[in-house]
Order: structure tokens, then sequence, then C-alpha cells
């Protein structure tokens, strides 16, 4: 995992994105990035500063627009042309753990043939545990901290609807959690600060 870029060089793309397509997304990153890091810091096949870089970096396609699936693609090509193809990765992997494309529940804004680009590039790889992590901090960070998450799978549903994959994506999320935990020894929730708070937070 040696073709990313530096903390800096992240830093500087996340603040370029924030001018070209302001959001929530970018806190979210941030707090994803930190989620990955504290985890990281627990498990010993994790380098910490790599998993905050990818946590910035894993939505960076949304810098192209106001945009659903497509910004996984866009953040990939993104980051290759940058030269960082382990980074360019996670922009896809972090979306797709039953490594199906239509899984997804946003609206399919990507062209037929970038979705079969993704499908081919899922069908090729191995996740590793880098994608995991970044899996399941996606599933633990909104943009304002860290959450139970089943508060934030919860939320995604309300917003975005349910289909067949659901359930499917659910379950991989917690088995996640489940193996990340046995190898630390300790719940992710005793490293993440103020996952009650925001979790019971009045909407």
């Amino acid at each position: 995992m040696n073709q990313i870029p530096s903390l800096k060089q992240a830093e500087s793309y996340l603040l370029e994105a924030q001018d070209l397509n302001p959001g929530k997304w970018i806190a979210h990153s941030r707090q994803v990035g930190q989620a990955a890091k504290l985890i990281a810091n627990q498990h010993p096949a994790l380098d910490p500063e790599i998993s905050l870089i990818l946590g910035y970096l894993h939505d960076i396609g949304r810098r192209s627009g106001i945009t659903d699936i497509r910004h996984t693609y866009d953040g990939y090509q993104f980051l290759i042309k940058e030269g960082f193809p382990d980074a360019a990765r996670i922009c896809i992997t972090h979306s797709f753990p039953t490594k199906q494309v239509c899984e997804v529940i946003d609206r399919w804004d990507a062209p037929k043939k970038y979705l079969r680009y993704i499908q081919k590039f899922l069908n090729a790889i191995e996740f590793n545990e880098y994608d995991k992590l970044l899996q399941l901090c996606d599933a633990l960070a909104m943009h304002n901290g860290f959450v139970l998450i089943e508060k934030r799978l919860v939320d995604a549903a309300m917003r975005r609807g349910i289909n067949d994959f659901t359930i499917q994506r659910w379950q991989i999320t917690f088995a996640i959690q489940a193996e990340f935990e046995e190898v630390m020894q300790e719940s992710i929730y005793t490293i993440l600060d103020g996952v009650e708070a925001n979790t019971f937070a009045s909407r």
C-alpha cells in the first residue's frame, strides 16, 4: 500500500474539492478518515496514517459535482491520473461490499460503460484489510461525528430506500465489525469518541 498520496497531498485534494463541490461530504470524509486512523491504531496489519489518507479520499469523486454512484468511478479515475492506484481502488471498493454494481441504492447516473468497468474491476480483486476498513468506517461516520452503525445504515435507507441487496450489505458490515473487533480484542466503539451523543442526538 505504497501508491497513495501523502497526508499533505490528501488534505490539498480535500480543500480543492471543497471549493469545487462544497457540502457535508467533506466533513463526512474527514470523520471517516479519523475513524479509520483510530481503528488502525489498534490493528497490527494496518497503518494509521495510510488509513487516515484513504478515509479522506474515499469520496473524492464528489469533487466533480453532485452525483450519486458516479462518484465512485470519478474518484477512481481522478486518483489513477494522479498516480495513486492504491488510493484509487478505495473509491470503488468502499461502496460495493457485495461486489455487485447493482447492489447500490443511489441513482444510476453513470453511463453503462462505467458500470461495466466497475463490475469488471470488482470481479478481478479480493478485498484487502484497507478495503474492509473503509467499508466499515463509511458506516460509522456521519458529517457531524461517529455513530452506531445501525444509525448510519437506517439513515441511508430512509434517504435512499432499500433493495434486494440491503440486508446482505448490512450483514457484511456487521461481519467486518466482528472481524476487526476480534483482532482488536475490544469494541470499536470504545475508541470512537462521541458515539452515544451523536447517535441519540435529536434530529
